[in-house]
């Protein structure tokens, strides 16, 4: 049996897969560069990168593909579901790993920290007269898709007395109030009520360029936009254009389009922009459980185990599943 691993897991995670046959790790997770690692593989768990159609095609022994996550995007779904192939996702274990740096880029923004740990590091000691923080009591962050990670993130914002306003066309007002939030009908609504907003949702056709121009109109002059989910729900072009006309107060990145990002990337040139490296859910204890769930789902799905937590569950009516 042979498994190839895009990246190298967390320690955990790897030493659980040990004595299961073949380990590659190519470092490497573009499908198009590890093709010839990918054709004789059972199984693909793929931390960073992606994995098409044409390589699934060329990958007759390939039985199942995990993401250590919960986005799937950089999966053909709908390929590996016609070919049998089960697409293992890690259901929630990082929810509270990114809601926590949700709320460090929410309060690096509003204390004005990066710039002014570097101006005090350039001997720039008046930066401190540059009154560029805000509080956070008594504002409010709108939360623009509420589900396990959006609901923690309000149940922090709650905590430290902030208002909080949830969009998500999936979830009831009656659930969204329960939790002492304020329901908005309408992602305009929520964007407009936000004095921070902050994204939780996947990638999808519907999400793509979900915040684009005249979304970020909609938005306070004074508000800062944050984004831990995915980079292609946000348009970086519009984004650059609101920064550079004062239409936005700053902005809080872990995600961009193109991840590992650009150097020439414009959003490095503004420093009311905090980016960090997709790094929300790379804490040591999330790491952890990501890992061993991933491991365990793989060889789950090898052992010829219908695994529940999968993104194409319709492929257990594939005929490759019909005698399990």
């Amino acid at each position: 049996m042979k498994i190839v691993v895009s990246h190298a897991l967390y320690r955990d995670g790897m030493d659980a897969l040990q004595g299961h046959g073949d380990i590659v790790v190519p470092g490497n997770g573009d499908s198009d560069v590890i093709i010839d690692q990918l054709r004789d593989a059972d199984a693909y768990i793929l931390r960073i990168g992606k994995i098409d159609r044409k390589a699934i095609e060329q990958c007759p022994n390939l039985k199942v593909i995990t993401r250590p996550g919960v986005g799937y995007d950089s999966v053909d779904v709908a390929a590996a579901t016609e070919h049998g192939i089960p697409v293992v996702l890690c259901m929630s274990a990082n929810a509270r790993a990114v809601a926590e740096h949700t709320l460090a880029m929410l309060f690096a923004l509003s204390k004005n920290l990066v710039e002014s740990v570097n101006e005090t590091k350039a001997d720039n000691y008046n930066i401190r007269n540059k009154f560029a923080a805000v509080e956070l009591f008594g504002k409010t962050v709108s939360i623009i898709g509420f589900g396990n990670i959006g609901k923690q993130v309000a149940a922090m914002c709650c905590g430290m007395g902030m208002s909080v306003a949830a969009y998500d066309p999936f979830v009831s007002q009656e659930v969204v109030e329960a939790l002492g939030c304020t329901y908005c009908a309408t992602l305009e609504e929520a964007l407009a009520l936000g004095d921070f907003i902050t994204l939780h949702m996947p990638s999808m056709p519907e999400t793509r360029n979900l915040i684009s121009a005249p979304q970020l109109r909609m938005m306070k002059p004074s508000a800062f936009l944050l984004n831990a989910a995915r980079g292609d729900i946000i348009d970086e072009p519009a984004l650059c254009a609101a920064l550079d006309a004062g239409a936005l107060a700053g902005a809080g990145m872990d995600v961009l389009v193109c991840d590992p990002p650009e150097r020439e990337n414009p959003l490095f040139g503004h420093p009311n922009v905090i980016i960090t490296p997709h790094m929300a859910a790379q804490t040591k204890e999330t790491a952890s459980k990501l890992a061993l769930l991933a491991v365990e789902g793989t060889l789950a799905v090898l052992a010829g185990e219908k695994w529940a937590h999968v993104a194409n569950p319709d492929v257990y009516n594939h005929p490759r599943w019909a005698d399990k």
